[in-house]
């Protein structure tokens, strides 16, 4: 039981770390990637591309950690949905983070070659930087879908469990309708990547996680739900 509680408490260090990296992540490429001269920007500033990338990186092994930690305790609930939360938020959501960093770190060289060029010989710097950002933007939604599917898989089986309390899990489970949405709208221009709305939508299930990381520290996971767990697992 001690082992388990353990695990609840990396689980909760694990999403304030990977939250942390992304707000990060943000704070240092949002700036210079929504610029409107952004290749100019990133030529000037690529020690904070790199550590944006670096954060990218560090948050998504963080949140792939999460369901490789959880995947033993909840098999022996519903192996298949347990298998399938590792696959959507350990292996494809961290595959999306990865090629996410590694666009940003393209476009430190495209950036240099560009303000070398000069006008007019840089059009075709702005064509390749501009397909990297095109890129970074379809991979967006995809993220979010894949994320959300994950999410729902993880909050579902909580709820079913009540390894955590029922109003924490069904919290989780109603707060991803207008994250989904948000990434959705985002994507077909409805407003634009961290304008109000989209941060609006996005923090009911951005306060959820940091409230379940902290419960899952504090007080771990539900020992009648761990008891239950055993015992089916037997």
């Amino acid at each position: 039981m001690n082992s388990i509680n353990k695990t609840a408490g990396i689980v909760g260090v694990l999403y304030i770390i990977g939250t942390i990296a992304g707000m990060l992540s943000l704070v240092l490429t949002g700036p210079i990637l929504g610029d409107p001269d952004y290749l100019v920007k990133v030529s000037a500033n690529e020690i904070q591309i790199i550590a944006g990338a670096l954060f990218v990186l560090i948050m998504g092994l963080a949140l792939a950690m999460v369901p490789v930690m959880m995947f033993p305790i909840l098999k022996k609930y519903n192996e298949a949905l347990a298998l399938g939360y590792v696959i959507f938020r350990g292996a494809l959501e961290t595959v999306m983070y990865i090629v996410l960093a590694i666009s940003w770190l393209f476009l430190i060289p495209v950036s240099q070659e560009y303000v070398k060029a000069g006008t007019p010989d840089a059009s075709y710097f702005q064509t390749l930087g501009a397909v990297l950002l095109e890129g970074h933007d379809l991979i967006g939604p995809v993220q979010t879908i894949v994320f959300c599917l994950g999410a729902l898989i993880f909050y579902y089986l909580l709820y079913q469990t009540n390894l955590i309390p029922r109003w924490l899990s069904g919290w989780g489970l109603i707060a991803i309708i207008p994250y989904l949405a948000a990434g959705l709208l985002v994507f077909f221009g409805f407003f634009g990547p961290l304008s109000t709305s989209e941060i609006v939508l996005d923090f009911p299930l951005a306060l959820q996680e940091m409230v379940m990381a902290v419960w899952l520290i504090v007080k771990g996971f539900n020992p009648s739900a761990l008891a239950s767990g055993s015992a089916t697992g037997e």
